[in-house]
């Protein structure tokens, strides 16, 4: 008999001690936080997710938990250059190590190269590919070549001609100075 694993109530250690594999396809609108980053949802937009769970034994340490998650989406953005909208793919692929608890994972986080959890009898999956697609946002998305013609002009002819008509406020101030006898 297989078991049947929940992305959003997971048994980390369970699943793992299974060698056992999940893989889903959800729609954008489940992941909130993510679908608040993009411009003008529709239900096409998807998540597509895989997880494996293993166990590792390394020379002399205990066994350990771990997690491989590859999520991917593609994310309606505003280009940064253009300002139309620019589809974003978003790609991540992570391990993480579980470990007894909060305080554990704090400790040997700084010591640590690999990422570290704290392990959970219902840890969200869905939570942490949120998180981790996030965190793969672009701080400036942008289209490799923008569709629409950019004015990358600071001001235009009329500013430049207004400011010429503008008399000088200090010049007066000058004028004055001249104007002063010496003692």
């Amino acid at each position: 008999m297989t078991k049947e694993y929940s992305p959003d109530r997971l048994d980390v250690k369970a699943f793992a001690q299974a060698g056992a594999h999940l893989s889903g396809h959800d729609t954008l609108l489940k992941y909130q936080r993510l679908a608040e980053e993009a411009k003008g949802l529709h239900p096409d937009l998807r998540v597509d997710w895989m997880v494996d769970g293993e166990v590792r034994t390394i020379h002399g340490m205990d066994a350990q938990i771990w997690l491989r998650i590859k999520a991917s989406a593609s994310l309606p953005l505003t280009c940064q250059r253009c300002l139309h909208t620019v589809d974003v793919p978003l790609e991540v692929e992570r391990e993480f190590r579980f470990v007894a608890d909060e305080a554990t994972a704090e400790a040997l986080d700084s010591d640590s190269e690999e990422d570290l959890l704290a392990l959970s009898r219902e840890f969200n999956l869905r939570e942490l590919i949120e998180d981790e697609l996030i965190m793969a946002l672009p701080v400036v998305p942008r289209h490799d070549e923008c569709p629409a013609e950019v004015r990358l002009a600071s001001s235009d002819a009329d500013f430049e001609q207004a400011s010429a008509q503008k008399p000088n406020p200090f010049a007066a101030l000058a004028g004055l100075h001249k104007d002063k006898p010496e003692q």
